[in-house]
């Protein structure tokens, strides 16, 4: 089955450029101009990425994305957001508030296809680690259902901090700097600033502050971070 793509975007000529590409590149696609028809849409088919314009009308991107990662079925859609250049702090509150990469505007349709399978080969878990539980005390983290609990109550992550931490856990006790957690968490074929790791850290440590396990995630100074429960 072919790959599926929401694009939401409110500049009718982006927006059919984007269709375009997407279909160009052997993938399923549906448009919108709003985000309130994005999550209309949604509620008949869950596809497997979005692409979010920051500025719409009405509902803007991070208001957007923090509905979709508040709704149980649809939080681990990947989401890409589209940026002007320049808009480096909205870029900032993107990642934080869940989004998985971002391409600035004007970009080159081979670029964004790129960055739309790197970020869905991160989604995915590798076959022969499909059925792996990684357990640290009453903190476990379940690769097949793309779950984590504490005492059994469900631990809420966007996808990026679940491969953030699935990859801590893998690597404990070992400090690895912004740059390494970029290769290996999202791949060394995606260029994006070191900065977003930071951006992604503070979502991991505020979503497992409830149950104290942020401590886990620490911060070595000159370094970068390392998971350890000690």
């Amino acid at each position: 089955m072919a790959t599926s793509v929401l694009v939401v975007e409110d500049d009718v000529a982006i927006r059919d450029m984007l269709t375009f590409t997407l279909k160009q590149a052997g993938l399923t696609c549906e448009s919108v101009g709003d985000a309130e028809s994005g999550l209309d849409a949604l509620k008949n088919n869950q596809p497997d990425m979005i692409l979010l314009d920051w500025m719409l009308p009405g509902i803007d991107g991070i208001e957007f994305i923090r509905r979709l990662r508040a709704n149980e079925f649809l939080a681990n859609i990947p989401v890409i957001m589209l940026t002007a250049k320049g808009e480096s702090e909205d870029m900032v509150k993107g990642l934080a508030v869940g989004a998985d990469d971002y391409v600035n505007k004007p970009f080159s349709p081979p670029e964004l296809i790129a960055r739309i399978k790197a970020v869905l080969r991160r989604c995915q878990p590798p076959e022969n680690e499909d059925a792996q539980k990684l357990q640290f005390g009453n903190l476990v983290l379940d690769t097949k259902s793309h779950r984590v609990t504490v005492d059994d109550v469900r631990v809420e992550l966007g996808p990026t901090e679940f491969r953030l931490l699935h990859f801590f856990m893998k690597n404990p006790e070992r400090a690895y700097g912004r740059s390494q957690l970029l290769d290996y968490v999202w791949g060394d074929t995606v260029y994006i600033e070191e900065r977003t790791v930071d951006v992604h850290i503070r979502r991991l440590r505020k979503a497992l502050e409830p149950t104290g396990h942020d401590q886990f995630i620490q911060t070595v100074r000159g370094v970068g971070y390392r998971f350890s429960v000690d």
